[in-house]
């Protein structure tokens, strides 16, 4: 029964996930962790991290990884596990694929129309939203601690989040290079 939950989950996610992975991911981390229980939240933190450190989009990855550790948590063997990663990335995958075979050539058509760019000009402050809300959602506790219970790890995940972000946007260094950057001060830092 848990394929079917996770069929009609990612496909939902799939079909109302607008702005690609990043705007995806507060929709995956409500449905797999708040709504079904079938992850952690610390589950779902290690779930992004690989996801943006593998190829590929991250919500596919996300939802890839999210499919194993579901099933594999429900008490299925490895091989069910993998059906289970199938199924979340095909049902994710699969609005997409059916809405653009769909309108690709009306929207070709109609691409100019004072309507379309109307829903294109409503969808985007609603993208930024989605983006800012897998933001928040991902500076949790497990992620930053709390000045009062580790306040080391608290102002250096805050410096090298400061960092990150400095680096990236005004400096305009590669997110690879600060991916791994920050990686090794973690570790040399946090342990």
């Amino acid at each position: 029964m848990i394929f079917l939950y996770l069929f009609i989950t990612f496909f939902e996610i799939g079909l109302f996930g607008f702005g690609g992975g990043y705007g995806m991911l507060s929709l995956i981390q409500h449905e797999t962790v708040e709504h079904w229980h079938w992850l952690s939240s610390s589950e779902f933190t290690d779930i992004v991290a690989v996801s943006q450190m593998t190829p590929g989009p991250i919500g596919i990855n996300s939802a890839t990884y999210c499919g194993y550790t579901a099933v594999s948590n429900a008490g299925y063997s490895s091989s069910m596990a993998v059906f289970g990663s199938a199924v979340a990335t095909l049902a994710l995958v699969l609005p997409s694929l059916i809405l653009m075979i769909l309108i690709s050539r009306m929207f070709m058509r109609y691409m100019n129309t004072h309507t379309v760019q109307s829903v294109f000009n409503g969808l985007r402050p609603a993208v930024v939203g989605l983006l800012g809300a897998a933001t928040l959602l991902l500076m949790t506790p497990e992620n930053f601690s709390l000045p009062t219970v580790n306040p080391w790890q608290f102002f250096i995940s805050c410096g090298l989040f400061a960092a990150t972000f400095y680096g990236t946007y005004f400096l305009k260094i590669n997110p690879i290079r600060m991916t791994i950057h920050a990686a090794l001060a973690g570790l040399v830092l946090l342990y």
